[in-house]
Order: C-alpha cells, then structure tokens, then sequence
C-alpha cells in the first residue's frame, strides 16, 4: 500500500514527517510527494521529494499535508490541476491543517464539515465549508485533522483503513510516549474509532 504526502514549500514539518514516520513502521509504504524535486519547511529544513503529484493521484491514500504557503498552493492553476485526479471514491483522502483548503478548493467538501488549525479556519470557511471545533473528523474515504499532532490522529485512521485497527494500535503504541502509552493510544483510537465502518471497529 502506497501513501503519498503531499508536502509543499513552506510545509509544516510536524504535519508531514510524524505522519510520514507512523505509516512506515506500520509497514505501509509512505512517500513524500511534491511539485518539485526539493521543499523546504518553514523552518528552513530542506527535503527531497520520493515521488511526484502525478503518482501520489495513484496512491491508495493521499494526505494533504500543511504549510505557510497554502493559499498560495491553492490559487496555482498547474498544481491545482495536476491534483484533480484526487477522486475519494478511488482512495482515501486526509487532509492536515491547511491542506483542508486543498480539499475545499478542489470541490471535495461541499457537503463534509471538516476540521483544520485555527488560523486557516476562516479561510475554509470563506471557501464553503463547515469548520467542527475538534482534532479529527471523517466521512466515508476523506479525514480531515486540526492542529499538528493531530497527524497521528491521520495516520491512525489510514492504518486502521488499509491494515486494521489492531494495526494501527500497535503503531500509535510504538511511538508514545514511554510511561504514558495507554494514554496516548486511548486517545488516538477514541477520536478515529468513531468515524470507521462498524466492520473495522
């Protein structure tokens, strides 16, 4: 299984690379993918794209990743176009933060509230959707995650979706804290559990 993370210049380190981290320990295959060879974060940490926007449009999942540079993104005619093939109904669609703009700029939440950071907030909401005061929210293929270390909230929801939910309990558990494990997965399976198919609870 392939998920490609989509990570643009200005990105939010948090927002790709702890999403990035879970899914490959959870033995899934993921991929940072960009409209260039190189990004750099907003904090000036430069990284080299492992695919492009053109393969990512195949993956079997896809998270939107977040960044300074989003509205940016969102009003660029080419990388607007080479992400129409994001079809929810082909694969699993999430969106961290500021990628939730994406979403709404693509079409794709016209009638599915979602959840982003509060700065980007008005903007969703200039675009036409409904922004929920919580970490996470889905429906159906698409998630959506507010605030950064809701990235695990992202990664847990793929996992239980490609791989099972005992998966992606064993994922949260590996990379929480140590003393506070229970916690950590407790909270992570409580915000994503509600929002699976009865099947994968």
């Amino acid at each position: 299984m392939h998920i490609a993370i989509l990570t643009f210049d200005g990105y939010n380190e948090l927002d790709s690379l702890i999403a990035l981290g879970v899914l490959n320990r959870a033995g899934l295959r993921a991929s940072i993918a960009s409209p260039a060879p190189r990004v750099r974060s907003m904090n000036g940490v430069t990284i080299d794209a492992t695919t492009t926007l053109a393969e990512a449009c195949k993956a079997d999942a896809v998270i939107i990743g977040s960044g300074i540079s989003t509205r940016e993104v969102v009003e660029d005619a080419s990388i607007m176009e080479a992400l129409r093939g994001l079809d929810p109904d082909r694969r699993l669609l999430a969106a961290q933060c500021s990628g939730t703009l994406v979403l709404a700029a693509l079409g794709l939440l016209a009638d599915v509230p979602a959840c982003t950071d509060l700065t980007t907030k008005p903007w969703v909401v200039a675009a036409g959707t409904k922004v929920l005061n919580q970490p996470f929210f889905a429906r159906g293929n698409i998630a959506t995650a507010g605030g950064c270390l809701a990235s695990t909230y992202l990664a847990t929801w793929i996992i239980a979706r490609l791989s099972g939910l005992e998966a992606a309990e064993e994922a949260m558990r590996y990379v929480a804290p140590v003393g506070e494990k229970e916690e950590y997965v407790a909270r992570a399976l409580g915000n994503v559990t509600p929002y699976l198919e009865p099947a994968l609870r």
